[in-house]
């Protein structure tokens, strides 16, 4: 059966014909006018006083002095039971009966919160409401009643609201600087108020101003100048220079360790946006996968187990996959994790030698390499290179006279030549060192910068050595981010407890949200994808480089043109000094490696390495190799 409405069950009461609501009566947005027949009803425990109102819609004198009132029918009570919300259209029973008395108490008002209720006088127009305009914002003077006994009132500056924490709080630090210790500064509010900004940019820039000592937050009293800081006595440290002194060995004969890393330093600065950078040998942000690696660390970080200490050789999962990636059978237990290749460099180099060492090297080669050597102790022994990588026939005598233990070969792409060993050279080389009681050390950093139209490539010289003659070296930094600073070193026998050791006393452990992010990036879907895209992005870049080279420089210039690596080694007139050409090309906008940099011994032939992933776009360095041209022409 049909179950009634309220106004259908309900007895019929005599109300007052209602006059029509007038239109601004009823907002946008809200319920219209329900009729007073719904209105007059009872809601809650006891009697209220009821009156026609637009439900939904909360009534105020600015509403009610907008038309004409509504007109009040008389007032009537009910029952609780037989209430229902008017609007809501609920059904309620049969059984209902109608109000029988006339309410004794207006309803009570809603929440102090909460907007102001409709009310019989209102609703009347009887009430009245005292109109009110806000004040205009103004500045805040000294000992006005919004700051506290003592406090400063920084000066008034206007910010756009989308000025950085930054910007606001090198203002406010000029202004601080000059306060005596103890005042307060500006409250919170005041600032919002002075600057326009955000509340979040007002508590960023409060927060550099802490982390910088100028001022102390105390919580419910607010921010206070702190104490001066003392200035720094004059000392005199040329005394250092003594216990600095090269010389001091730890056996007879041996080679002080040195630590000349200029060259080094030079691949790794920064150059400003007016200098095309052709020097970097890192991606520019462009190439980086930057979608893929922020979600790989918002997904590392949510771990549990990346903030807990990971195991001493790597996380299982990230060794895992480098033995995978590297080949040759090898397994997690081959596999020690560490901080990119230059740290496993530096780290074999320690754990594996002593002190004036000799160590055979390729000439030219990366600084990296040359630094490592010197700041373990060791003497370095440059052999030359073709077109295959280091020749076999230097190596044999190399080694037979020096007595030396420890080789360091690149097999792809060199850096900076460009060359790749041949299968058959990294043959050559294993049975050379093998017969010398010598172990390689592979550093194969362009593993993953292969060109897309680059054939098939020799596998890493590991893959075929079960002897153990090789130490690898993998790293994931050259394709991702200079900052994704993960790599791995890899070895069979022994020599791995010695290079985990070694590890051990240098850095404890790799990071586990940065292993964790590693893992995550060469575990997703897009890691493979990202590599095919590199490769046709690293070969148009090339393809760039080689003809401005080709049309700068003469046909000649590149004895290599290597389809992997990111870089071109170009030889210059032999009247031509490489690093006054690139000083000369800095001085003109144009950063370029000198050639001097990749050798251990002076003397050579004059060079320039030239990188094409450092520059924003592949015009860029076609245009920064053309402009080249007016620096060689000049006498």
């Amino acid at each position: 059966m049909k179950r009634p409405w309220l106004w259908e069950s309900a007895k019929p009461i005599t109300v007052a014909a209602p006059a029509p609501a007038a239109a601004q009566n009823t907002r946008d947005g809200r319920r219209r006018v329900i009729s007073a027949e719904i209105a007059a009803v009872v809601m809650g425990s006891a009697p209220v006083m009821t009156a026609e109102s637009a439900v939904g819609v909360v009534c105020n004198a600015s509403v009610v002095r907008s038309g004409k009132p509504i007109t009040q029918p008389a007032a009537t009570t009910a029952s609780a039971g037989q209430s229902a919300r008017a609007g809501s259209r609920a059904r309620v029973a049969a059984s209902a009966v109608s109000a029988r008395t006339a309410a004794s108490t207006p309803r009570r008002p809603a929440a102090d919160q909460a907007p102001k209720p409709s009310s019989a006088q209102a609703v009347a127009g009887k009430l009245k409401e005292k109109l009110s305009t806000p004040r205009a914002v103004s500045t805040v003077p000294v000992g006005s009643g919004d700051t506290a006994d003592g406090a400063i009132a920084l000066r008034s500056t206007v910010m756009n609201n989308d000025s950085s924490a930054g910007e606001m709080a090198a203002i406010l630090a000029q202004e601080i600087e000059g306060l005596p210790a103890g005042t307060r500064i500006s409250t919170h509010r005041e600032l919002v108020r002075r600057f326009g900004a955000s509340a979040t940019t007002v508590s960023q820039a409060l927060a550099l101003l802490t982390q910088r000592g100028l001022i102390d937050s105390r919580p419910g009293a607010g921010s206070y100048r702190t104490e001066t800081r003392p200035v720094a006595p004059t000392g005199d440290t040329s005394w250092q220079e003594t216990a600095l002194a090269s010389g001091r060995t730890g056996s007879a004969g041996a080679s002080p360790r040195g630590f000349n890393t200029s060259a080094l330093i030079g691949t790794l600065t920064r150059s400003g946006p007016e200098v095309t950078d052709l020097n970097g040998g890192y991606l520019h942000p462009q190439l980086q996968p930057l979608a893929a690696l922020g979600t790989a660390l918002a997904r590392a970080a949510r771990r549990v187990e990346a903030w807990d200490r990971p195991p001493v050789a790597g996380l299982p999962e990230l060794r895992d996959w480098f033995a995978a990636d590297i080949g040759g059978g090898l397994t997690r237990n081959d596999i020690l994790v560490c901080a990119a290749g230059q740290s496993a460099l530096a780290t074999s180099l320690r754990a594996l030698t002593q002190p004036g060492d000799p160590v055979v090297i390729e000439s030219p080669t990366y600084p990296g390499i040359i630094a490592a050597a010197g700041a373990a102790g060791l003497h370095t022994v440059p052999i030359p290179l073709d077109r295959d990588g280091m020749r076999t026939d230097y190596l044999h005598d190399a080694l037979s006279r020096t007595k030396a233990r420890i080789l360091i070969v690149q097999p792809l792409y060199q850096n900076p030549a460009g060359v790749s060993l041949s299968a058959d050279r990294q043959r050559e080389i294993r049975a050379i060192a093998r017969r010398h009681n010598a172990l390689v050390i592979e550093d194969d950093f362009g593993r993953h910068m292969r060109h897309a139209d680059a054939g098939p490539t020799p596998p890493p010289m590991i893959a075929d050595d079960p002897n153990g003659t090789v130490i690898h070296i993998r790293s994931l930094t050259k394709v991702t981010s200079p900052n994704l600073r993960v790599g791995a070193l890899a070895a069979r026998g022994p020599v791995m407890a010695r290079l985990r050791d070694a590890h051990v006393i240098d850095s404890m452990f790799l990071s586990a949200p940065l292993q964790y992010t590693a893992l995550e990036v060469v575990t997703a879907r897009g890691w493979k994808r990202a590599l095919a895209t590199l490769a046709a992005t690293l070969q148009h870049r090339r393809t760039t480089a080689v003809d401005a080279v080709t049309a700068t420089f003469g046909p000649d210039a590149l004895a290599n043109r290597p389809r992997g690596g990111y870089h071109l080694w170009v030889s210059l007139p032999s009247h031509l000094d490489g690093a006054q050409l690139a000083a000369a090309a800095l001085a003109g906008g144009i950063a370029v490696t000198p050639g001097d940099n990749y050798y251990s011994t002076p003397g050579n032939a004059p060079h320039i390495r030239l990188s094409y992933v450092a520059a924003p776009a592949a015009v860029d360095v076609g245009d920064a190799i053309r402009r080249l041209g007016a620096v060689i022409s000049e006498p």
